[in-house]
């Protein structure tokens, strides 16, 4: 039933593939600002990186009072940004996809702040969920690390999170991201240099109680026979993985990637932090600038982290966030097939497997999913002038417009909105979601408003404008199958710019059936469609839709 619409959109590449393309990612971490161009060899499919950048502004060091972002590390970012979009643009760069994560997703100000990176630079940077980081950080492991079908156990450590995914070469069973960071740790819970014994032990203890809910969702999902192997990425795990090399080799090797080390050899390092200052960390063989003052942290949350999933020794993988957010873009770009194409259709799953979580009827749903794309494509460009990605967004609304059911009849566009916002859609950034949200909110009821809390979460005036026309579609959608039956096989629109009118032929499925309760809902609901778009709404019934 599922098959019109769910194979509508993602399976069929939206560019001609071009030879070579080069693109940059940007992620705006906790503790780093980083930066990878790449250039893309479409008929492999795979990427080279050409160029990296770095910029430690610590976004994570907010005000203690309010939780803010600072006005001198906002200025940093912006700044580190500037400078990246220049380096970009020398490596001829064609576009640059940016990436927020925790500091920025859980500041007050975050949003404000990168509507100010997209005022002041021109840069529009996605803020995305924990769920949604674990998942693109797989697909970045996924692109420099062969998994062989075997289980894999990923740990990404930053800043201001800590990810933990348990995945093989398809599916990622478990992500989860808890708030245990190195920068967030530090700055919460040492206060003292070298860090006192009681302090120490409640650093291990807390780490330990903020880790133990992810670590058994990834025990319990592992297979019986099973052995899955620990792959580390990100700052804290490579420091140690140089450290360590130095150590033990005496050099540091020509690539990290695929470096190993042990929870003794680990253990052995911790202990030996923690009676160190920042000044003596910081002369570390190997120690990076600005590291050393939250390694201490970093290297007891994976310590906690390998202790709790009893494995003993941890492998280095090269690629992350940054390299996932590439896959991705290629993914969403029909470059990727083989390897990765079942991650090509996550947005689909994702959004279907939260319409069976809240007992969606989706015969119904499906149909309301189907309209509503059919007046998207013959209104474009008359009526509005959104694309593809709005169009993917609006049958993501559709397909959920209902789920508001689940907990109750009344009031179900406003549960809607709830449920869609706080179900972790993956595949979406968060502005993506809080439009899908919204969409399924407004299918009902009172149009958009500006005194709507839910209404007001919408940043960019683009943003309202999509929610504003296409719910308008999705209300006309819903009404054309008031009966949940089918009632309607098909709809013709007929624009005449002349008289301001739209013309909307309905077909229907049985030829001696008068939709009278359709065509009630429809006039019921066209107010809306008419103010949003100026016009005239007429829906005429035909006597055959074999016509």
């Amino acid at each position: 039933m599922l098959n019109l619409v769910s194979a509508s959109w993602e399976s069929v590449s939206t560019e001609p593939v071009k030879q070579n393309r080069i693109i940059a990612a940007i992620d705006m971490g906790t503790n780093s600002l980083h930066m990878v161009v790449v250039k893309i060899d479409p008929t492999l499919p795979a990427f080279s990186i050409i160029a990296k950048e770095k910029e430690t502004v610590r976004l994570g060091n907010r005000d203690l009072t309010t939780g803010e972002l600072k006005p001198e590390n906002i200025h940093k970012a912006i700044t580190a940004l500037r400078r990246f979009q220049e380096v970009a643009k020398t490596a001829n760069a064609e576009t640059i996809i940016a990436v927020a994560t925790s500091a920025v997703r859980e500041a007050p100000n975050g949003r404000d702040f990168l509507h100010q990176v997209k005022e002041e630079l021109g840069l529009s940077v996605d803020l995305i969920s924990g769920q949604e980081e674990a998942r693109r950080i797989y697909l970045g492991v996924l692109s420099g690390l062969e998994f062989d079908q075997q289980p894999h156990i990923i740990i990404d450590i930053g800043g201001g999170s800590t990810e933990l995914i348990l995945a093989d070469s398809q599916e990622a069973r478990t992500l989860s991201s808890t708030k245990v960071g190195a920068v967030r740790l530090t700055s919460e819970l040492i206060t003292t240099q070298p860090i006192s014994d009681v302090q120490f032990q409640y650093l291990q203890a807390y780490t330990r109680g903020i880790l133990e809910r992810s670590v058994e969702d990834v025990l319990a999902n592992i297979h019986p026979g099973e052995s899955p192997r620990l792959v580390g990425t990100s700052g804290t795990i490579e420091t140690l993985a140089m450290i360590h090399a130095r150590e033990n080799l005496g050099i540091l090797p020509s690539t990290l990637n695929g470096y190993q080390f042990t929870l003794k050899d680990l253990r052995v390092w911790v202990n030996r932090l923690r009676k160190m200052t920042n000044s003596e960390i910081s002369i570390i063989p190997g120690m990076p600038d600005k590291r050393s003052e939250v390694i201490l942290a970093g290297a007891v949350i994976l310590q906690e982290a390998m202790t709790l999933l009893g494995v003993d020794s941890v492998t280095l993988c090269g690629r992350a966030l940054r390299e996932g957010v590439i896959v991705d873009w290629m993914l969403s770009h029909g470059l990727i097939e083989d390897k990765l194409r079942y991650q090509s259709s996550i947005r689909q799953r994702s959004v279907l497997k939260q319409a069976d979580k809240y007992d969606i009827n989706l015969q119904h749903s499906d149909r309301v999913a189907l309209f509503a794309l059919s007046l998207f494509d013959q209104t474009q460009g008359k009526l509005h002038q959104w694309g593809a990605a709005e169009r993917q967004l609006l049958w993501a609304a559709a397909l959920l417009h209902n789920c508001g059911h689940y907990i109750s009849h009344s009031s179900h566009h406003k549960h809607s909105y709830y449920l869609i916002r706080n179900g972790e859609l993956l595949g979406y950034t968060e502005t993506e979601i809080e439009i899908i949200a919204n969409l399924a909110r407004y299918h009902r009821k009172s149009p958009p408003k500006k005194k709507h809390d839910y209404y007001r979460n919408l940043v960019s005036k683009q943003d309202r404008q999509i929610v504003n026309q296409l719910s308008a579609l999705l209300r006309i959608a819903v009404a054309l199958d008031r009966r949940q039956i089918g009632a309607i096989a098909r709809v013709q629109c007929l624009y005449n710019t002349v008289q301001g009118e739209l013309q909307m032929l309905l077909f229907p499925s049985e030829p001696d059936d008068d939709c009278s309760l359709e065509l009630w809902s429809i006039d019921y609901k066209k107010p809306v469609f008419e103010d949003e778009f100026n016009l005239k709404l007429v829906p005429l019934l035909q006597s055959s839709h074999f016509s």
